[in-house]
């Protein structure tokens, strides 16, 4: 089983959100620790083969993402959780794009000094 590590603010991110979507999100991302994908799990678009996943959970109307990757080396990273609040669909607004691209490229640092 792959470890667990949250990047920059994501587990307190992920801490706010409703108990019972805390607890889907995480049993996801205790499924991405044993190298499945859980079915509420999806590649990211605008990413490609970065191996960029989001698990959206939606509660009471509202929708609720964790984004994370299981492609380096040392752990399962979680870039960024959020509460989707945006009207435009399922695009990830911008805000939200350059902090999982700005997390993504921390990760692979992260996991680089683990060597």
């Amino acid at each position: 089983m792959k470890p667990l590590r949250f990047v920059g603010s994501s587990y307190d991110e992920l801490r706010r959100f409703p108990r019972e979507v805390y607890r889907r999100i995480g049993r996801a991302l205790m499924i991405a620790q044993l190298g499945e994908k859980a079915p509420s799990a999806r590649p990211l678009k605008g990413f490609g083969g970065a191996g960029v996943l989001e698990i959206v959970e939606d509660q009471r109307g509202d929708t609720y993402r964790a984004i994370y990757t299981v492609r380096l080396a040392h752990a399962v990273y979680v870039l960024h959780c959020f509460q989707k609040k945006s009207p435009r669909g399922g695009q990830v607004p911008r805000l939200h794009e350059e902090l999982i691209e700005k997390r993504w490229r921390d990760a692979q640092r992260i996991d680089r000094e683990r060597i």
